[in-house]
């Protein structure tokens, strides 16, 4: 067991995947130190030596490796999980992420408490202290296409609502079994990650959390989500840098989830799910080039 009052100690290694994140990921980086984790591997996806000069920069003596191109965000957690020493268990987490005191010992303390658990994520808050839904359930056929088509003019709408609620035991302000959890932090056995071959890499970006989870339970473990620990994330700063690369990502990640779940009948609407999720592109493409447009505009014109 976890003394709470030493920290997580030699228990857990931290694997933090980077993407240009500069002194964000550096005060991830701390927060994760000021919570008792020694062994922090920050994985450089992005060109190398930025992220140590960012770590160097705040007088953070952190181990980077660097793939020498972007792997994508599961390809750089597992090689961030095969070059941590052998601890038992494993943190995975964005570097736009602030972890709150204690919030890695109550992580671990989940795990010991329920050892069919292969994965325990934490409650999720965004910079001004919403709660984000990072725990959710596997949608079904009808909420996934109502959820993709609604959601970004009517986040509110009942397919999304759904898909957003918790699945399995756990309600979002509560601890217990959960469908799954937000690859943005979660803590790990290693047992179960070697198991289960850590993340599909076939997904460069968004779905290899949702995937994870949908294997461990096919495996015979179990997911849970564990609210008295607390993170902050600040939510696509690396995402930002390419907008649209990304939006290909996550139509495409949300595709390949629909055919590797999808069996029986289903199988025969998985046209169906493509075309919905190619209105869903084209939309969320529109939206984007708004935004930027908006941003444009108000921003200040040089003087002529």
């Amino acid at each position: 067991m976890t003394d709470p009052k030493r920290g997580p100690g030699s228990r857990v290694a931290a694997v933090v995947v980077d993407y240009h994140t500069g002194a964000v990921l550096a005060d991830c980086v701390r927060s994760l130190h000021e919570d008792g984790v020694t062994a922090v591997l920050v994985v450089e996806n992005g060109a190398p030596g930025g992220a140590g000069t960012a770590l160097a920069t705040a007088g953070l003596d952190v181990a980077v490796i660097s793939p020498g191109r972007n792997l994508g965000y599961g390809g750089g957690a597992n090689r961030g999980i095969a070059a941590t020493a052998p601890s038992e268990l494993v943190l995975v987490c964005n570097p736009d992420l602030h972890v709150h005191p204690g919030a890695v010992t109550r992580l671990v303390a989940a795990l010991d408490a329920h050892p069919r658990w292969a994965v325990v994520g934490p409650r999720i808050l965004a910079p001004e202290g919403a709660v984000y839904p990072s725990v959710r359930r596997f949608p079904s056929m009808v909420d996934a296409a109502g959820h993709a088509l609604l959601a970004p003019v009517w986040p509110a709408n009942p397919f999304s609502r759904r898909y957003r609620t918790p699945g399995g035991q756990a309600g979002a302000d509560e601890a217990g079994s959960a469908d799954w959890v937000s690859g943005a932090c979660f803590l790990a056995r290693r047992q179960a990650l070697e198991e289960l071959g850590g993340f599909d890499e076939a997904y460069f970006m968004f779905a290899e959390d949702m995937d994870l989870c949908w294997r461990a339970h096919r495996a015979g473990w179990d997911v849970g989500h564990e609210p008295a620990a607390v993170v902050t994330h600040a939510e696509g700063v690396a995402r930002r840098r390419h907008p649209y690369r990304m939006l290909v990502a996550h139509h495409r990640s949300a595709l390949r989830f629909a055919v590797r779940t999808s069996t029986g009948w289903r199988r025969v609407a998985l046209p169906l799910a493509a075309a919905v999720l190619g209105v869903r592109f084209v939309l969320a493409v529109a939206a984007v080039a708004g935004e930027a447009r908006r941003e444009r505009r108000a921003s200040p014109r040089p003087a002529t």
